[in-house]
């Protein structure tokens, strides 16, 4: 999923890789990762947009094809949900400092659906 994470993914063909049926693979998969299948690769494909709509000058409709989201409406509301704000809105924080890659991948990931509270400038 971490690979493969902007092509389509099916709950199917998961399940089929690890050799499990749909619904073992989903209750094994949050079992182990604490979230759905699909709310992973939700958080995976959010996560690479957050990258892209600060290193780059992408349209956020192009970024939202090349991060997988099919509907830019869904991936806005998606992006909205995890982040706090809309895609344009965290552009408009700039680039990031030059900083160790682990110390950003911890501070950028998204936590989860629904927690991460609105940014507001101060």
């Amino acid at each position: 999923m971490d690979r493969d994470f902007s092509g389509p993914l099916s709950i199917g063909d998961l399940a089929a890789v690890a050799c499990v049926s749909e619904s073992n693979f989903i209750r094994s998969f949050k079992s182990t990762f604490g979230e759905t299948p699909h709310r992973y690769l939700q958080r995976r494909r959010i996560e690479r947009a957050m990258y892209l709509l600060r290193t780059s000058d992408t349209t956020v409709t192009e970024i939202c094809m090349t991060v997988g989201f099919s509907s830019l409406g869904s991936f806005s509301r998606t992006f909205t949900d995890i982040v706090g704000e809309t895609p344009s809105g965290f552009r408009r924080h700039g680039t990031i400092a030059e900083v160790p890659t682990c110390f950003v991948k911890t501070w950028t990931r998204p936590s989860s659906f629904g927690e991460a509270p609105p940014i507001t400038d101060s």
